[in-house]
């Protein structure tokens, strides 16, 4: 194993994991014969043993050391620039976790009865209205947990709604090639077969290209937008008239609006359901898997469809959890959704206000561009088209030296930059998908730039440098096929290690 001195000269110390000294102990239990009384009685048979053998031996110091250990080698948005295209690992403001962390929201329970939780249940509705605002569409569910959970969600409404309407010829959903990957997937679990459409040599999809396969058995279209190009849909109103034309509604996968925030509703040009990434575009945290959250918004026809429960108000201003949707999908989640992700996301909203969230849309699509103009002389720029919240390159001026997409990313670690994107989107042959968020200074952005203008010049003079990287990191290059395949995910004693 590979680590780092202060020096940044790496170096070996094996068995790292292992510290585990025979007679070390990190706790202090009473002895309870002494009380009169004995641990069988107090904590059950089932949960008391004689030995306990295989267990590693440390002491408290150990214990912390190793984690705080740990800690230290993971790399995230607070520690550095997170450039992930198609992510949004943008910074979460330190304000949501502290509002998320108030007793009010912490110690209450979904099981509580409504009349105690109003305070919550406001919060819920308020988000709800915030949301249909932003967006334009009338109908709105915070129950969905991530973001293929909200895609799911909506295309069980879409073909709900063509099933209540006894329309059962349309078994298909329009996919385009730019399409974030979970898409096909939703349609699959909602029992859709998928067709892809293939993008122009713009990068988006044309109107002609749909109205040439769009008929009556096709119940939908699913259009990321911005695509994952970072690309603007061009034709999406031609496109929509034609799908409406043909019966068939329109599923906009939101994870990308922060390219658009503040500037453009859905709603406004004919879209009938979404879902919108509150752990992306509104600076909840993202990754590692942890909690997500994925509100799925429709049109007022849609609106019977929503999965159950809504926070709705009665007459008397009470807040309460309205069951009574009998066309609904169903429960898509135990209770009600990620709540303390809708408190974060929530406060980062009002925190903002309608200008706010305007101008982190501006100055998100700024940094890409910016990026771009920087770097396209020294990257391959496979689509010439206007990019907006994200930038695609490609290693094909590097490939010249022998020099792949993996191996920029790796050398990146060596800079102390977390590596972009890579290998996505598809259609790209050795992508690097950029994208720097609102929430990066221009001398971060300035110095991710000359590291990539940097690599560009090794991969010339150097391209060993970038296939040996990274160099000074705690863990040199690893086989990822061999952890994908045979991953060691639990500690074990050297005795009986498998």
């Amino acid at each position: 194993m590979n680590f780092i001195s202060k020096s940044g000269l790496s170096f070996e110390e094996p068995l790292i994991f292992e510290r585990s000294v025979a007679g070390r102990e990190g706790y202090s239990l009473k002895d309870f014969t002494t009380h009169g009384a004995n641990p069988e009685d107090i904590f059950g048979d089932d949960f008391v043993r004689d030995e306990i053998t295989n267990f590693p031996e440390v002491s408290e110091p150990d214990v912390v050391r190793h984690f705080t250990r740990l800690s230290q080698w993971n790399y995230g948005v607070d520690s550095g620039f997170y450039p992930l295209g198609s992510c949004t690992m943008k910074y979460n403001p330190k304000i949501n976790e502290e509002v998320a962390r108030l007793d009010g929201f912490t110690s209450i329970h979904p099981y509580f009865p409504e009349s105690i939780v109003q305070g919550a249940l406001e919060l819920i509705y308020n988000l709800q209205n915030l949301l249909k605002n932003i967006t334009g569409l009338k109908g709105v569910s915070l129950q969905p947990a991530a973001g293929a959970h909200g895609e799911l969600a909506g295309i069980k409404i879409i073909k709900k709604y063509h099933q209540s309407r006894s329309d059962s010829k349309r078994k298909y959903i329009l996919i385009p090639d730019t399409a974030h990957g979970t898409n096909p997937a939703s349609c699959t679990l909602a029992g859709f077969e998928t067709k892809n459409i293939s993008s122009g040599p713009d990068g988006y999809v044309t109107a002609e290209s749909i109205a040439a396969i769009m008929d009556e058995t096709v119940a939908g279209i699913m259009l990321t937008n911005p695509n994952t190009l970072g690309v603007y849909e061009q034709e999406i109103c031609k496109i929509i008239k034609i799908v409406h034309e043909k019966g068939g509604l329109v599923y906009a996968d939101g994870a990308n609006m922060n390219a658009f925030l503040g500037k453009v509703r859905p709603a406004d040009f004919g879209v009938d359901v979404m879902h919108i990434n509150l752990h992306k575009t509104f600076s909840t945290p993202h990754g590692g898997g942890g909690p997500g959250s994925g509100p799925v918004l429709v049109s007022e026809q849609l609106i019977p469809f929503l999965p159950v429960p809504i926070v709705a108000k009665d007459d008397s201003g009470q807040f309460f959890l309205n069951y009574d949707l009998p066309s609904t999908i169903g429960r898509m989640k135990s209770f009600y959704g990620n709540f303390l992700v809708a408190v974060r996301a929530y406060t980062y909203i009002r925190e903002m206000g309608n200008k706010g969230l305007a101008q982190a849309t501006e100055d998100a699509v700024l940094s890409a561009n910016y990026i771009r103009a920087s770097l396209k002389e020294y990257f391959h720029l496979p689509y010439d088209t206007d990019s907006l919240h994200e930038v695609v390159f490609t290693n094909k001026k590097q490939s010249e030296y022998g020099v792949k997409t993996l191996d920029i990313a790796k050398r990146l670690i060596d800079y102390g930059i977390h590596p972009p994107t890579i290998y996505f989107p598809l259609i790209v042959h050795e992508a690097i998908m950029i994208e720097p968020t609102e929430t990066e200074s221009k001398a971060d952005l300035d110095n991710f730039i000359n590291v990539m203008i940097a690599i560009s010049e090794e991969a010339k003079n150097s391209p060993e440098l970038l296939h040996e990287a990274p160099k000074i990191s705690f863990r040199r290059r690893m086989d990822e096929v061999k952890a994908a395949k045979n991953p060691k995910l639990r500690w074990y004693p050297e005795e009986t290690k498998k």
